[in-house]
């Protein structure tokens, strides 16, 4: 493959930040579900409120640490492997899947959309010797714990919830659970950006690095990268995503500001965890599964099973959809001698 000028490699670094932060606009809007599906659902707050909230904190839990973004920039494809043609392979797959997925309503994962691009991109330039398979192996584990830690767990926390409240008046409940449905939605959209944004700061990273030819001891995510992987997240968040609201709130189960709470609350404190411990979870797997686990509490018939399928058969395509898509434009890259 031929050498790149000076002036096209930065040419190319400039593409794969403006392409990143489009990704992250991208993925603020298509997520903006998993933060206010049931705030919205419940009528706790109007979607124009409820998104400013959501735009506002997924910004904030952006800025709020580097661990994930460490992990898919440098865990899954070896530093000295990574070349600015992979990433823009990555990126133009994983944008394509999020845009397919919200034009169908589908609540897929953007965190691994773009996780398994990378993989596919990387095994479309240099095989699987390309890929760190205990990176590989990481993400593998949130991608199976996070849905059935969501389920678990906000079934659980529903059924102390119900039992605690078992003699209150229904209007009480509401009312209690309404106000604080305003904080566990604002938590949950904390944990959102403090996770998926850093996805995209690793990539970017991933790219300066291959510019400025660091080592694996130089690596670090740069200010300025966080502060504007932040902003993009936060304002595609305030775009809005609804046909995803519509899909996560409305068809799969019926929600109360309740239900909302325990599945906002025990959604965002896994995702919270993963990203401390700098596992690349899929925020939209989490929360999905803890809606269905509250609405489980009531009756399994409570909840749309059909709509919830439709939903599984969307994380399923995720891996093999955007595996391909990238290892199919790095491939036509490398032909055209990119």
């Amino acid at each position: 493959m031929p050498e790149l000028s000076p002036s096209r490699e930065l040419f190319v670094l400039l593409l794969i930040i403006i392409l990143g932060l489009t990704f992250d606009f991208i993925n603020g809007f298509h997520d903006t579900a998993n933060a206010i599906a049931t705030v919205v659902a419940t009528r706790v707050l109007s979607p124009g409120r409820a998104v400013l909230m959501a735009g506002v904190l997924n910004f904030v839990g952006a800025l709020s640490g580097t661990a994930v973004a460490t992990t898919v920039g440098k865990g899954i494809i070896p530093p000295e492997l990574s070349t600015q043609t992979l990433v823009v392979s990555a990126l133009v797959a994983a944008i394509v899947w999020n845009l397919v997925t919200w034009y169908l309503g589908l609540p897929s994962s953007s965190s691994h959309a773009l996780i398994f691009s990378l993989v596919g991109a990387g095994v479309g330039g240099a095989g699987w010797s390309a890929v760190q398979i205990s990176g590989l192996e990481k993400t593998f584990q949130g991608l199976v714990f996070s849905p059935v830690l969501g389920f678990s767990a906000a079934f659980l926390l529903m059924l102390l919830l119900l039992n605690l409240f078992a003699r209150a008046f229904p209007a009480t409940v509401t009312r209690v659970f309404g106000r604080a449905q305003l904080l566990s939605a604002a938590y949950m959209a904390y944990s959102h950006g403090s996770n998926d944004a850093q996805k995209t700061m690793g990539v970017m990273t991933m790219a300066l690095a291959s510019y400025l030819h660091w080592g694996g001891n130089d690596w670090q995510v740069p200010t300025w990268i966080i502060l504007f992987a932040a902003l993009a997240m936060g304002l595609g968040t305030s775009v809005g995503g609804w046909r995803i609201i519509r899909t996560m709130g409305l068809r799969v189960v019926q929600l109360r500001p309740i239900h909302g709470f325990a599945a906002e609350t025990a959604a965002a404190t896994i995702i919270e965890a993963a990203s401390r411990l700098g596992v690349p979870v899929s925020t939209t797997h989490t929360i999905s599964s803890a809606i269905l686990g509250v609405g489980s509490t009531r009756r399994l018939s409570a909840v749309r099973w059909g709509v919830a399928g439709q939903i599984v058969i969307g994380w399923i395509l995720t891996i093999p959809g955007c595996f391909m898509i990238a290892w199919a434009v790095r491939s036509v890259l490398l032909l055209a001698g990119a």
